[in-house]
């Protein structure tokens, strides 16, 4: 599956678009393109990338995204086998921001709508009270067509531009240099490393995944991505663990392997050198927010 810059559907004559997602599982490959878009996950989990992020994604993930950023969101294994009880379920807004910016020109919203998909350029995953706001406007404008729908639409920008409760995805240094090219073999790179980093992945079974050497592997990636391959790889398997953690069903020892580590010590390392907590503590971190939300 090659990975492309996407068509969104949309052109001259239609610059916002809501598509509704029911599958088996998510097949969009890695890609970019240069509208932006609103994901909003309402069945299923997996793992997602967003420019130089990862991270694991759940019911309820909602992520802003400006133009030309690079991602993909896919499933976990257990998805991929079709069973009658999992399924993947979205809604998905593409749209123009440069028709928005025209709506609002001169108005005094035009400012905090150009500051908002600046800060969309690194992805903006919605949090707290923002999130529930959006979640009754994006169940709404899936029932709607014409121009209520599109005041629908006006009004989740309008909310996205006023709040602050969402987390930036991407690094702040973070650029996209990826070609098309690139993306393809990133797609290729990327849904390997989902699919098995739990398991020990030797540089050169990952650098024939990309078909080339070791070496060249190494710099292409980090030329890429600005990070290391095996910085990545931890990132990876680092949010792997947080969500066993956050779900609290397992040991520390049992979450280190489900992780892909086989050592106790080098997982704990390894996990706060990312999230700048133990395991432990970060397990206790969630457990003490759950008590007082």
């Amino acid at each position: 599956m090659k990975a492309r810059l996407m068509d969104t559907g949309l052109d001259a004559n239609r610059q916002f678009r809501v598509k509704h997602v029911d599958e088996h599982f998510l097949n969009s490959p890695f890609h970019f393109h240069e509208s932006c878009e609103i994901v909003l996950i309402e069945e299923g989990y997996g793992k997602r990338i967003v420019g130089d992020h990862i991270d694991d994604f759940d019911k309820g993930d909602l992520v802003l995204m400006g133009p030309n950023l690079p991602h993909i969101w896919q499933n976990d294994n257990i998805y991929f086998q079709k069973r009658k009880d999992l399924r993947v379920k979205a809604t998905v807004l593409y749209f123009e921001p440069a028709m928005v910016l025209g709506l609002v020109a001169g108005t005094e919203a035009a400012a905090a709508v150009q500051a908002l998909f600046t800060n969309a350029c690194r992805g903006l995953s919605v949090k707290s009270n923002t999130h529930a706001y959006l979640l009754e406007r994006l169940h709404t404008i899936r029932g709607t067509d014409g121009l209520k729908r599109f005041s629908v639409f006006l009004e989740i920008i309008d909310i996205l531009a006023r709040s602050t409760d969402y987390d930036y995805l991407a690094s702040d240094n973070y650029h996209n240099a990826m070609t098309i090219k690139d993306a393809g073999r990133f797609n290729d790179v990327y849904q390997f490393l989902i699919t098995n980093f739990y398991r020990e992945i030797p540089l050169e079974e990952i650098a024939g995944v990309a078909k080339m050497s070791p070496t060249a592997f190494c710099r292409y990636f980090k030329a890429r991505t600005q990070k290391s391959f095996v910085t990545f790889l931890q990132e990876i398997r680092v949010s792997h663990a947080c969500k066993l953690l956050r779900q609290d069903k397992l040991s520390v020892m049992e979450v280190a392997l489900e992780s892909g580590y086989n050592n106790l010590v080098n997982f704990n390392k390894c996990f706060k050198g990312i999230t700048a907590l133990s395991p432990s503590e970060y397990r206790k971190k969630i457990r003490n927010e759950l008590l007082t939300a």
